[in-house]
Formats: structure tokens, C-alpha cells, sequence
């Protein structure tokens, strides 16, 4: 057998097992983000790494969901432990009113920048997009800053940058009528940002995308919907134009998810696996991971939560330098679960 043959043959039997190995993955960690509640409940965190590793996370939290008092909290991981909540948004607009504030993100640009996006105004169909920056790795933060009238920022889920610096930020609008997926572009690491819209002629109601990408250059978007079916659509472009929507194999009780591309290209996403039932919040209490690797085929992986009526829901998801996997997610509104997991 000559040297290519053997290499080939090599190559193959061990093909199963590589592919095995990246799809068993195991928690090493696993945690409430907070002891010492500082309001009745929270929901909608966010996650990021610091540039020097550490991990910050941030939240809503008031009296309950869309209250005046729903402020936005963050907390840090110093040394394996979280430091207190502290607030960093509020919804005091001076003579314009208070308002309850939603949906932060956490967003670091490739010249260390870290925005901190959120939503303020009385509901999902009235509110507007602010944002705060951080040069210290979230331990000061500017002044709230109004993004642009028809501009939200990330409605739920991160950006991502490409390599040519273009920043693509997944961003949805509700009304009565329906439901709508657009995306954010920035060229200029966020101080201007480009609405493109996203099969705006589409029968699905989607909001809340996460944008994947892929080695031959393609981008994927998976959407939360009201069609029992998270909801994707691809562009060849860089995000510059997309194809049109159409159901995955993946189901959506009309609940946030949110998705990560592994640094050896494979995809994950955390969504709740469940058809939807009469109310919107049914279905959030079973809560799990599943891999791809091509965004077509999906296998479970993981289950995090496997409740009967409780809420786990509105995940986050990133990697790490080191390779591990940090996930975030609502815990019954009271608290914010924290895990870590990596390939075993």
C-alpha cells in the first residue's frame, strides 16, 4: 500500500470518530448568576469575553417584563465568581417619561469596543434602539446614545464581524399586522449602520435572528417564529442580499434560541424543542442544544433543562479563546443560569 493510499485509508476509519468527538460535549460548570435577588424577576441575558478573558453578562430585571422599573443589570466573572449585579441602563428619560428597557446585547468590535444595545419604550411595537460603550472591559460605560429612527441594533442576539470588518447586526420588528427579520450593516465598527431587509414579502412571522457563518463564505439566519418551526434564510453576499425564508427541521414554540459558529466550523444553537401550544409562553421549559454542520442537518446534543411548566428560555451562546462553550439563559424568571461545556 503506498504512502497516499494509507493516508486516505487513515483518513476515513478515523472520520467517524472526529465527527463523534465533536458532538459530545460535557458541562464543566454550571451555576445561578446571582445570590441575592435584587428584583422579583429578570429574563433576556446576554453573554461575552472580555479581552482578558473574563466574562461579562447582562439582563433586564424589575418588578416584571415591560414595567417602568425594568432596568438593565450586568455582572462580571473575576477569578470564577460573579460580582454583584449593578444596574447600567435606566429608563428615566426626563420629561419624555419613564420606560421599562429590553433585550440588552453585548458586542465587541475588532478595535476592543464593547457595546452594550438595548431596547426602551412601552412594548415590542413602540420601543427604539439605544446603546452604551465600554473602553475598560465594562466596568464604565458612556452615555446612552439613541440609535437612528428605522435602526434597533441586535433585537436579541450578537453581531458578528467578517473578516473584511463589516459588522452584521440581526435585528427583527413587531407590529399588530406581522413580524419582521432585517439586518444592520455597519462598515465603519458601528457609528453608522446600513437597514437591509430580509424576504420582507415573506408568509412567516419571524423576529430575533442569530447569523452563522460558513467556510465557503455563506451566512445563515435562524429565527424564532410563530410557525412551529425555527425559520432560516442564507446569503452568498455577505449579507448584502437573502434567499427566501423556509421552515428548518429545527421546532420553535415561538421562543428566542440563539446560535454560535465553533471556531472548527461547526454550528450549535439552544432553543426550546417544542411545538407551540395555545400561549406564547408555552413550551419554554424544556430547554436544548443541538449541532450541524451544514445547517441543514441537525442532531440534539445536550439537554439543559427538561421541565413541565417552568420557564427556561431566551438563551445566549458564545465561545471562548480557550475553546469552551459559555451559555446564559432565563431560569424561570427569578435568576440567570450560567454553564459552561466543552468537547469531552
Amino acid at each position: 500500500m503506498n504512502k497516499l493510499r494509507f493516508v486516505i485509508l487513515i483518513g476515513f476509519l478515523l472520520l467517524p470518530v472526529l465527527l463523534s468527538a465533536q458532538s459530545a460535549f460535557i458541562k464543566v460548570r454550571e451555576e445561578l448568576i446571582f445570590q441575592d435577588v435584587p428584583f422579583a424577576q429578570c429574563h433576556a441575558s446576554t453573554l461575552l469575553e472580555t479581552s482578558n478573558g473574563e466574562i461579562l453578562a447582562a439582563w433586564f430585571g424589575g418588578t416584571h417584563e415591560g414595567n417602568k422599573d425594568v432596568k438593565i443589570w450586568t455582572s462580571a466573572n473575576f477569578d470564577g465568581k460573579w460580582t454583584v449585579p449593578k444596574v447600567v441602563a435606566e429608563g428615566n428619560f426626563g420629561a419624555a417619561g419613564t420606560f421599562p428597557l429590553w433585550n440588552p446585547v453585548l458586542f465587541r468590535n475588532s478595535a476592543g469596543k464593547i457595546f452594550l444595545f438595548y431596547k426602551a419604550g412601552p412594548n415590542p411595537r413602540e420601543w427604539w434602539g439605544m446603546y452604551k460603550t465600554s473602553q475598560d472591559r465594562g466596568k464604565t460605560w458612556s452615555e446612552a446614545i439613541r440609535l437612528p429612527d428605522g435602526i434597533l441594533g441586535p433585537i436579541k442576539n450578537k453581531p458578528v464581524q467578517l473578516m473584511d470588518g463589516t459588522i452584521l447586526s440581526p435585528s427583527s420588528t413587531e407590529t399588530m399586522e406581522n413580524w419582521k427579520v432585517h439586518i444592520e450593516r455597519s462598515i465603519d465598527q458601528g457609528k453608522t449602520w446600513q437597514r437591509i431587509p430580509v424576504d420582507p414579502d415573506t408568509e412567516f412571522g419571524v423576529i430575533q435572528p442569530s447569523i452563522l457563518t460558513y467556510p465557503d463564505g455563506r451566512l445563515q439566519i435562524l429565527c424564532r417564529s410563530k410557525e412551529g418551526n425555527v425559520i432560516e434564510s442564507w446569503s452568498d453576499d455577505n449579507g448584502l442580499t437573502w434567499s427566501k425564508m423556509k421552515r428548518t427541521v429545527l421546532l420553535n414554540p415561538n421562543s428566542g434560541t440563539d446560535a454560535v459558529t465553533l471556531n472548527y466550523g461547526s454550528q450549535l444553537i439552544v432553543y426550546n424543542p417544542l411545538i407551540p401550544g395555545k400561549e406564547w409562553f408555552n413550551g419554554r421549559f424544556k430547554l436544548t442544544i443541538a449541532q450541524s454542520s451544514d445547517g441543514a442537518k441537525w442532531k440534539d446534543v445536550m439537554i439543559l433543562e427538561d421541565g413541565t411548566k417552568e420557564e427556561y428560555s431566551y438563551p445566549a451562546i458564545i465561545q471562548t479563546r480557550d475553546g469552551r462553550i459559555h451559555i446564559s439563559y432565563t431560569f424561570d424568571r427569578k435568576n440567570i443560569k450560567y454553564l459552561v461545556i466543552e468537547n469531552n
